[in-house]
């Protein structure tokens, strides 16, 4: 045996062997112990947390819950639109969404050029959102590039009768404008346009407006800057107090020294505390034009907020009194709704479509006004007639002479908007007959004489020739096509009679929004219907109807159209890149109205316009309208090109049962030519026998 191995000493391993079962035991005491310990820790970590939870949801249901239901309900989240030139409303807009942050609310900066009104302005009546506008005043009191398309349907939206005084009701909004008093005659006035535009919109005005002044002379707290930090912390506290369920500012007046806005929870801002100022500084002038208070409160409820406990015996006389005072208050409201009714009849009934300034409008681009909304021009193809030059399209289609025409309309509003407007929508606009009413045979009268007056200025003027002008003093026909829509006249059916008791053909032209009028309408030369679009969104987009149910009423108006048993036409005005694209559609709208005639004209540019945004690039060549004339031809076998007129860009596109109407005419014609001739043959009188001889060669 090796010597070395009587060293070691095996018996503490042997015992550990022998004993490891023991060992192992332990071990699983240890770690069934430990496993034991942990389930307990982290049951009691769980009851803890179930107690906390309970406590807190006991504490919200008895304290808190009702308010936080409130402040999701009334505050949303918050929406900041800027319209920025330099880049300091951006900038303004960061720094306010930075605060509005801090409240725990949901922000969204958006930038008024990217933002369409007319699709998404109303989601904000019912989105419970503030609205906080930054917008600055550029040069010559217009907007900025980035906030004039908002503007300018802002401006329009809030004087046109389709929208109305509640289109916006609901919705909340604050404004803040940036501009420069060194120019007084338009400081700020973006900032107050826009806070008054929304206003007429039935909008709610959460705050009084704030105006930021880069001129720091006069700036109210030294700088643009100090002045937008000054309003952002009355917007902040403000937004604060809506968020607790505050509706409207409380100014020290309440009813009865009973606060409503502190039932929600505004009982909790200290007098004199920031948020409290801010609340204090709004004005009279600029309260909302609908109130939000509440219809169903009654005055037992002011009675019983003064004192819990009542007494028996005084119940009948706080009975009395309230009822008193209901009554009251039901005679107050009835005289003001007796007297605001009063004055708004005896307003509609004195209101005359023509105002003033648009006398004075019209009257500088030529127009002869008559009575309250009629009016009378000389067409340019008039003047170049009598001169003994060419005349306009309707000469060469259909033999109108230009001299002979007199251009009326009995009146000036129209439905529409359209971006090709030649006046620039200076007449009024409306969807039903709102002014006074002037009596068709004044209207005719005066009409002629204007329009005779305007042709004897051309007397002795050199150029004009004699027999043009004597035959210009007689008015051989009447276009009612000068402005507006004369079919919203009332009494355009008597009108037209009397042009027709007095040999004046009639050619009037409609919008297509009319349907009902355009049936009840008497016989006239010529019954003619804009069709400017094919399509429901590019009429949208052109005519920019006031009608909410545009597209029904204009293919109703081409139905009415299609049963008239007279001679009608289709205008169609292209503009390019708008709707010269959409022939088929413009094929099918043909086969709905069956149109005699279809006019195909290119749009007419008149200039830049702030009511609209059509250029010369949107006016077709002449080669392009007859090239979509050609394509349209081929898309309506039953048509044809019948003539053109180059210097107008228009062409004339006829049914092929006009052409079969002329040559039977053409040949009655002759007949009765030829059997005239045969009569004259037995002079001096025919006797009965050659009368049947005649009759039976014919």
């Amino acid at each position: 045996m090796d010597p070395s191995l009587d060293t070691w000493d095996f018996s503490p391993l042997i015992s550990l062997w022998i004993h490891r079962f023991y060992i192992y035991w332990g071990f699983a005491f240890g770690i069934s112990l430990w496993i034991c310990f942990q389930i307990v820790i982290r049951k009691q970590d769980k009851t803890s947390q179930e107690k906390s939870l309970s406590k807190a949801t006991r504490d919200l249901v008895t304290n808190g819950y009702i308010s936080l239901q409130e402040k999701e309900v009334f505050v949303s989240g918050v929406k900041i639109f800027y319209g920025s030139q330099t880049g300091t409303a951006k900038g303004f807009a960061t720094i306010l969404a930075e605060a509005v942050t801090c409240l725990g609310l949901p922000v969204a900066i958006i930038n008024l050029k990217e933002y369409d009104p007319d699709d998404h302005l109303v989601e904000e009546v019912t989105s419970k959102s503030v609205c906080a506008f930054l917008v600055a005043t550029y040069t010559d009191g217009r907007p900025t590039e980035s906030a004039e398309w908002f503007c300018k349907w802002l401006e329009e939206a809030s004087i046109d009768f389709r929208f109305g005084q509640t289109y916006l009701k609901g919705m909340r909004y604050a404004v803040f404008g940036l501009g420069n008093s060194a120019y007084a005659s338009h400081f700020n006035k973006i900032g107050k346009n826009v806070d008054k535009w929304l206003w007429m919109l039935g909008a709610h005005r959460v705050m009084t407006r704030g105006e930021g002044d880069c001129n720091v002379v006069k700036s109210k707290h030294g700088s643009i800057e100090g002045d937008f930090r000054a309003w952002k912390t009355k917007f902040i506290s403000r937004l604060r107090a809506l968020s607790k369920g505050e509706k409207k500012s409380c100014g020290g007046n309440c009813k009865k020294g009973r606060c409503k806005s502190s039932q929600h929870g505004s009982e909790e801002m200290e007098p004199g505390s920031p948020a409290q100022d801010g609340l204090h500084q709004r004005d009279t002038e600029e309260e909302e034009p609908f109130a939000s208070t509440s219809e169903e409160e009654s005055s037992i409820e002011d009675h019983q907020s003064l004192s819990s406990v009542v007494d028996v015996e005084d119940l009948g006389k706080i009975m009395n009194h309230v009822k008193k005072e209901k009554r009251e208050k039901e005679q107050q409201e009835e005289k003001t709704s007796l007297f605001r009714n009063t004055v708004k009849n005896e307003a509609s009934e004195r209101r005359a479509m023509i105002t003033p300034a648009l006398r004075e409008a019209l009257t500088k681009q030529g127009y002869q006004l008559i009575g309250s909304h009629s009016g009378v021009k000389l067409c340019r193809w008039t003047k170049s007639m009598l001169r003994g030059r060419g005349g306009c399209y309707k000469h060469t289609f259909y033999g109108i002479e230009s001299h002979r025409c007199m251009e009326t309309t009995p009146s000036l509003a129209c439905a529409n908007k359209c971006v090709f407007c030649w006046r620039h929508h200076t007449n009024p606009v409306g969807t039903e007959w709102r002014w006074k009413m002037d009596q068709p045979e004044m209207i005719l009268k005066e009409a002629i004489e204007n329009h005779q007056s305007m042709i004897k200025q051309f007397k002795g003027v050199p150029g004009v020739k004699e027999e043009r002008f004597e035959e210009g003093m007689t008015v051989k026909h009447c276009a009612l096509s000068l402005v507006g829509e004369p079919i919203m006249y009332p009494e355009i059916n008597r009108f037209l009679k009397l042009l027709h008791e007095c040999k004046i053909s009639s050619f009037l032209v409609t919008n297509a929004q009319f349907p009902v009028e355009i049936k009840n309408l008497k016989p006239v030369t010529q019954l003619y219907v804009s069709v400017d679009a094919s399509t429901k969104d590019s009429l949208k987009k052109i005519d920019r109807p006031l009608f909410k149910d545009f597209w029904q009423r204009f293919l109703d108006s081409l139905k009415a159209l299609a049963a008239k048993q007279q001679r009608t036409v289709y205008r169609l005005t292209l503009v390019k890149a708008w709707n010269v694209d959409e022939l088929q559609a413009y094929a099918e709208l043909v086969s709905l109205g069956s149109p005699d005639f279809i006019e195909v004209k290119g749009v007419t540019y008149c200039g830049e316009s702030s009511a609209s945004s059509l250029t010369m690039a949107n006016v077709p060549w002449h080669e392009e309208v007859v090239r979509f004339v050609h394509e349209l031809v081929d898309l309506i076998p039953n048509y044809e090109i019948a003539c053109e007129h180059e210097h107008s860009n228009c062409l004339l596109i006829a049914h092929k049962k006009v052409r079969i109407t002329q040559i039977v005419i053409l040949l009655s014609s002759l007949s009765l030519l030829l059997f005239s001739s045969l009569f004259s043959l037995f002079s001096p009188q025919p006797s009965y026998s050659e009368y049947l001889l005649v009759c039976y060669l014919f």
